[in-house]
């Protein structure tokens, strides 16, 4: 069994070697598959990511979100991260025409600060990022623990609704299994663009198996 390392190197590598057609093909097929959800179509407030590293572009999704009118976000690194136990994101109102700049990994984010800030807590729906999931919709990050840092008072039991979290990825990241650990945020979805994974055994879901 490969080790963690050697497992994401793979599936980042696997990403990678899509065409740029194919890329974009899966990115729509996500952004079609998801606009028609209710978790999508009742969030106010949603939150994005810019891709880089072969991850799956959710910018077709967001351009979709701005003509409903609906807030979208996106993630900036904070000014204090750069200590390894205080890595965690800040989300900025992004619209078409903003300025943007590369963060110290070269991913662009918005220039924006201050006011344009909204506190995850009052996010409806983040889009995440992933280098592996499996059909219970357990994730494997890039590592450096962002997300998780970001959103762990939704451990905190019963105590949070919001956000909703849906990690968007390629049909050839799925894993067979993933062990999830304790810090690990759940996921209330995962969307290729083949397939849409909800984990069965969650709370929200309804009776007839139906999540979002």
């Amino acid at each position: 069994m490969q080790s963690l390392p050697s497992t994401r190197r793979a599936l980042r590598h696997a990403r990678r070697a899509l065409s740029p057609r194919e890329q974009r093909r899966h990115a729509i097929a996500v952004a079609r598959r998801l606009r028609r959800t209710p978790l999508f179509l009742h969030a106010h407030r949603i939150a994005f990511y810019w891709p880089a590293d072969g991850e799956l572009d959710p910018i077709p999704l967001m351009e979709h979100a701005l003509t409903l009118g609906k807030t979208c976000l996106l993630p900036i690194l904070d000014r204090a991260s750069n200590s390894t136990s205080r890595r965690r994101l800040q989300f900025v109102r992004f619209r078409s025409g903003d300025r943007m700049r590369p963060n110290r990994f070269g991913i662009p984010e918005p220039s924006a600060r201050g006011r344009h800030l909204t506190p995850s807590q009052a996010i409806d729906l983040i889009i995440m990022p992933l280098v592996g999931f499996d059909e219970r919709c357990n994730r494997v990050g890039m590592g450096g623990g962002y997300y998780d840092r970001t959103l762990a008072f939704l451990r905190r039991p019963k105590r949070w609704r919001h956000p909703r979290l849906i990690g968007v990825a390629h049909e050839c990241q799925r894993l067979e299994r993933i062990e999830p650990r304790a810090w690990d945020i759940p996921l209330d979805a995962v969307a290729t663009e083949s397939s849409l994974y909800t984990p069965r055994r969650r709370k929200e879901i309804d009776s007839k198996g139906a999540l979002i």
